[in-house]
């Protein structure tokens, strides 16, 4: 495939899974939302339904990564050219972000009636002092549309919870044409891998949120630390780093492992 159908493909198809996955956010977050309060059940389904959406939509055009650690994964395992891997990365990148402010966009009055409600202001903490250090901060009232954060704030624990997601979405993806003859399963592949996402959510999610995609967490915190928004708080930027290394080193360890134990 051209360089092209990369940048197209990615780009999009990104841009649609986090336009979806963090318009579910969105939705059960404000008070004004027709779907407030529908809780986690709905936001994994959400995410499941995005990724579906998203692959469905590039999966003919770029292979549908739409995911750092897939594309890192796949570069290990042998099915994408290391040369391309600094493209879909951008890529990538550029669709996250695009698919932040699209959230932002088209949730606009809903996140202004929300960030100057007083009832929300007066909730968060006056002294970052008086919080406790085991929990997340309450870095903003809106951080969680855009990206992810530890119920627990443990550095360790996080890394691992997301490396260890991470394999199993990646795995998933790796071994899926061996169930096909090795010829792979086309556009059934996309909603095999909407489910696993389904899945992770479900179960390994509670601990940090399950970014489990690098630029999933870090275009939308860009995103939000650009955004003119009134009392958003933060962007909790010293946990960053862990959404995006975890992700990562897992896609990595998938890949070896697919290589040592699948082929």
């Amino acid at each position: 495939m051209s360089s092209s159908d990369i940048f197209i493909g990615e780009t999009i198809g990104t841009a649609v899974l986090i336009l979806l996955g963090g318009g579910v956010c969105a939705a059960v977050t404000f008070k004004r939302s027709k779907a407030f309060n529908a809780g986690w059940v709905a936001i994994a389904f959400g995410w499941g339904f995005a990724v579906l959406t998203g692959a469905y939509l590039a999966g003919g055009v770029s292979g549908a990564h739409l995911n750092p650690a897939v594309t890192i994964g796949l570069a290990i395992e042998g099915g994408t050219k290391w040369s391309d891997v600094p493209l879909y990365l951008g890529s990538q990148l550029l669709g996250a972000m695009i698919g932040a402010v699209l959230v932002w966009a088209t949730y606009y009055g809903q996140f202004r009636a929300h960030l100057t409600d007083p009832e929300i202001i007066a909730a968060q903490p006056a002294d970052e002092g008086l919080v406790d250090q085991t929990a997340a901060p309450k870095a903003g009232p809106v951080l969680g549309i855009f990206s992810t954060g530890p119920e627990i704030r443990h550095a360790v624990q996080n890394l691992i919870t997301e490396i260890i997601a991470t394999v199993v979405l990646v795995l998933a993806i790796l071994t899926q044409g061996l169930n096909d003859g090795g010829n792979g399963l086309g556009t059934l592949g996309a909603l095999i891998t909407a489910l696993v996402v389904v899945g992770i959510g479900l179960s390994l999610g509670g601990p940090t949120g399950y970014a489990i995609n690098p630029v999933r967490d870090l275009g939308p915190r860009i995103v939000h630390a650009l955004l003119p928004l009134p009392n958003k708080g933060g962007s909790d930027w010293s946990y960053a780093w862990i959404p995006v290394a975890g992700p990562l080193i897992g896609g990595a360890i998938a890949g070896g492992l697919y290589n040592i134990a699948f082929k």
